[in-house]
């Protein structure tokens, strides 16, 4: 059964945030003030954070921008997952991941089915990684960011959830790369 082994102590992670929206500024980027909020009370660290349009050029350059940083772990976008023409922030993600994550996507349905039933089925939400750096792609509601988060990221992103996690693969996301 899924636990936190509370004899292991908490290493905390550093968190880009990206809010993706043609029409909010920083001052309205309230799932942006959502994820620092649940983010912090985590114990985690919110490294940098930004907001950009649906541009998917921009968002991509930004994404990997991040992913080159060794000072950022986790990418958390929000915004642009929907279905519409401007909603490109899932293609940008794919622009950079290394590897898809899907199962991220059929969770976050799961999670989403019990707050908004069928409507579940409008998200793209996504997950991936890049070199050693998790990036996930949510919906730009605060409801959205405080289901993934809460059911999902907060327990895959501290080491001390068992059986596994997705901290402690950080160390071997690039193995493939080394000499031997």
């Amino acid at each position: 059964m899924a636990h936190i082994d509370e004899s292991l102590e908490f290493i905390p992670l550093r968190i880009a945030v990206l809010a993706v929206s043609d029409s909010r500024s920083m001052a309205q980027d309230t799932s942006g003030d959502t994820l620092v909020s649940l983010i912090e009370a985590a114990g985690h660290v919110v490294g940098a954070r930004k907001i950009v349009t649906d541009d998917r050029p921009l968002i991509r350059d930004t994404l990997q921008a991040w992913v080159d940083d060794e000072a950022v772990d986790v990418v958390i976008s929000t915004g642009g997952t929907g279905l519409t023409g401007r909603d490109v922030t899932v293609e940008a993600h794919r622009d950079v991941y290394e590897k898809e994550i899907e199962a991220f996507a059929t969770m976050f349905t799961i999670v989403s089915m019990k707050s908004v039933g069928t409507s579940a089925v409008q998200s793209r939400a996504t997950g991936g990684i890049a070199k050693s750096t998790y990036l996930f792609a949510l919906p730009g509601s605060n409801g959205a960011c405080k289901d993934a988060w809460n059911e999902i990221l907060v327990w895959q992103l501290d080491h001390r959830h068992k059986p596994c996690n997705f901290v402690q693969m950080i160390p071997r996301l690039e193995e493939h790369k080394r000499v031997t």
